[in-house]
């Protein structure tokens, strides 16, 4: 098959998952929209928003719609990096067997991962790099597609271990969900109050990700493009040369190089997605504020004057 018609395939099973999962997922047509950049991007996702936004339900119908094997793991305090990964056990015949842990899956749900210290946190570092883990000196490979979906509360910040900024950059997306329009949540109460539950089709598999990934990897970028986005980039550094002066005023650490090729990468499957064969400027604008949101640091002034990050971004443009 050429990549001319993978990619009319691609954009016309991406539309029938969008209604698949709208059968379900009331609203957030945005998240959604990120969530699967990040997935055929080959990225991971967090997910941040408060209690009761449907995040665990939409990477659960997500997973079935994309017909993957899905986990969930609650992380809580006393989660160990053995209940993530999983541990060696002696079998009746006197031999280290390994039973294999949660983290084997193709699609995980790290729920509420700022509950768990940092030792557990860690744990997953080399699973969503490598795509394998090792325990015990063993060198295990993980199935391939692999996601790691992650979600955090904003509030209750008591009792929460913040992300170390090198965790936090292997995230591809830093995605805020907010509440439902008036009109979204009464549309939610009707269908979660009547005591039908949809059923999700899926529509793709394994190999099909894959395919579709390798396809975005191909896609060719012009070399002004890759210039934007790593001037970009460069802009949100307060010691670099191009920065502006709201970066110098109000950001403390700007995003790195990894920021930069998912940049690159978040365009190309914005493009393909869109029925288009080469991503432009707006293809990188338009997924600019979920890849960089999470990779700036502000300083205590931008906080003392309410300035967000999606406001600094924004100006970079």
């Amino acid at each position: 098959m050429s990549d001319v018609t993978a990619v009319s395939q691609l954009v016309s099973k991406y539309n029938a998952l969008r209604t698949e999962i709208k059968k379900v997922i009331v609203g957030q047509d945005e998240v959604v929209e990120q969530v699967l950049l990040a997935i055929f991007s080959g990225g991971h996702a967090l997910l941040i928003g408060v209690p009761g936004l449907a995040k665990t339900l939409l990477v659960n119908t997500v997973a079935q719609a994309l017909g993957l094997e899905f986990k969930r793991i609650q992380f809580t305090p006393d989660l160990m990096p053995s209940d993530i990964l999983g541990s060696e056990i002696l079998d009746k015949n006197r031999e280290f067997k390994f039973i294999k842990g949660p983290i084997f899956a193709n699609i995980i749900l790290a729920d509420e991962i700022n509950r768990t210290p940092p030792k557990t946190q860690a744990a997953l570092l080399e699973a969503m790099q490598e795509r394998s883990i090792t325990v015990s000196g063993h060198h295990y490979k993980l199935d391939l597609p692999y996601f790691v979906l992650a979600t955090q509360n904003p509030i209750e910040q008591e009792g929460t271990y913040p992300l170390p900024e090198a965790q936090l950059d292997r995230f591809m997306f830093a995605i805020n969900l907010d509440y439902p329009t008036f009109l979204e949540e009464v549309e939610v109460v009707k269908m979660t109050t009547a005591g039908t539950n949809e059923k999700v089709t899926p529509l793709f598999n394994s190999e099909e990700i894959i395919g579709f990934q390798q396809l975005i990897r191909r896609i060719p970028v012009a070399d002004n493009v890759i210039e934007y986005a790593v001037g970009l980039v460069g802009k949100t550094r307060p010691n670099s040369p191009t920065a502006p002066e709201i970066v110098k005023n109000y950001v403390d650490w700007g995003a790195g190089p990894r920021a930069s090729q998912n940049l690159i990468l978040a365009a190309k499957t914005n493009a393909v997605l869109n029925g288009k064969f080469s991503p432009d400027i707006e293809d990188v604008q338009k997924t600019a504020i979920g890849i960089l949101r999470h990779r700036l640091i502000k300083n205590y002034k931008a906080e003392a004057e309410g300035l967000s990050i999606e406001k600094i971004i924004q100006s970079l443009f």
